[in-house]
């Protein structure tokens, strides 16, 4: 097998600690599953614009391009706020995305039993929750043009453009599709088409593409609606694919179905499979540097990258069991304890060692 690089990106805030642990998870299952992959370290985010006056400097890009696969820890904190706009963390990252055409997000939300309790929900309504939502990335507002704040008549006024065009829409909704038909196949495509033009080619051409997979059932919802059922009924959803803007608040409200942001992975992908991995959480600076961050969001970004990036779903699965088996056993981070007697709260190093642990004794 040919060698294989990954870059890791740990960032800022609690990015080196989680990242950390990742990095163990990710050294143990290349060495016993023989994966021949190798790693390069990078700065990014702020902790590069600290070192560069970049986020994004010309030597991590090129990095980024050469290799196989990018895990990302976060980015961003209040010490950049004051930093000129297009130098501040967050802009490195659309950057990155934008470079390497990472256009479809990945945003998985599932609720393990054992943390039915700590969702802001009744148990019952989601419990067993498995949802997956497919977000574009690379168009919409966030990237549109033109852009800016001006003065008009008098007075400022801001402005964005929502701009996505046919092939944007088409090739997100593919893959959308091409997720659906793994699961539970049925797809549902969130839009605003009562009030948005944009809207309106992105639920037309959806449609035509939903004809190459009659075997997957379509259905279309405005996002306000998608937002009130969302949390109304959350297991009515299989996949769920929708814009820029839409998909980054819809993600968020069905990240906090699960208990806790910080159990969740994510994944943007190009074209072609490659992609960054990365937890989405953000850096919490308010806990940086105390060793309580949960890792678990950024070890299942791991086993995402195994899984559609390198194709291998065996170690992928491993890592998830490995996962699964510590929070059957009770450990916790703060972040999911809920003061249970059958609960072991633990650190971020400790909650490396558990999964450690579970996955030494799942090869043995």
């Amino acid at each position: 097998m040919s060698t294989r690089k990954i870059v890791v990106l740990p960032g800022d805030g609690i990015g080196p600690e989680i990242i950390a642990q990742a990095s163990r998870v990710l050294d143990e299952i290349n060495t016993t599953h023989q994966l021949n992959l190798t790693t390069q370290t990078c700065l990014f985010g702020g902790a590069a614009y600290d070192t560069t006056g970049t986020p994004l400097p010309d030597d991590t890009l090129a990095a980024c391009r050469d290799a196989d696969a990018i895990l990302l820890g976060a980015i961003g904190g209040p010490q950049y706020d004051a930093a000129p706009r297009e130098l501040r963390p967050e802009r490195g990252l659309l950057g990155i995305r934008s470079e390497l055409k990472l256009f479809a997000n990945l945003r998985p939300a599932m609720l393990y039993p054992e943390l039915a309790s700590a969702s802001s929900l009744k148990s019952e309504l989601v419990a067993g929750l498995d949802l997956m939502i497919v977000r574009e990335l690379t168009g919409g507002i966030y990237f549109g043009q033109p852009r800016g704040i001006e003065e008009r008549d008098g007075e400022r006024v801001g402005f964005n453009t929502m701009v996505y065009k046919e092939s944007e829409i088409r090739r997100i909704a593919i893959r959308a599709f091409e997720i659906a038909r793994q699961r539970g196949s049925r797809l549902c495509s969130v839009d605003k088409a009562n009030v948005l033009e944009v809207s309106e080619l992105w639920r037309e051409i959806v449609i035509d593409v939903s004809k190459d997979y009659s075997d997957v059932e379509l259905t279309h919802l405005y996002v306000d609606n998608a937002a009130m059922q969302l949390i109304k009924a959350p297991k009515q959803f299989d996949v769920m694919v929708t814009s820029n803007l839409f998909g980054d608040v819809l993600s968020d409200a069905a990240a906090m179905l699960t208990g806790s942001i910080g159990m969740l992975p994510s994944a943007s992908l190009d074209k072609d499979g490659k992609g960054m991995y990365e937890p989405i959480h953000g850096s919490a600076p308010d806990i940086a540097g105390q060793n309580v961050a949960n890792p678990l969001a950024t070890i299942l970004s791991v086993a995402m990258m195994l899984r559609y990036t390198l194709n291998e779903p065996v170690a992928a699965s491993d890592i998830e069991s490995a996962v699964s088996a510590v929070i059957r056993e009770g450990y916790r981070c703060a972040d999911i304890a809920t003061g249970a007697t059958s609960e072991r709260t633990v650190n971020t190093t400790e909650m490396g060692d558990a999964v450690m642990a579970a996955l030494n004794k799942g090869e043995q």
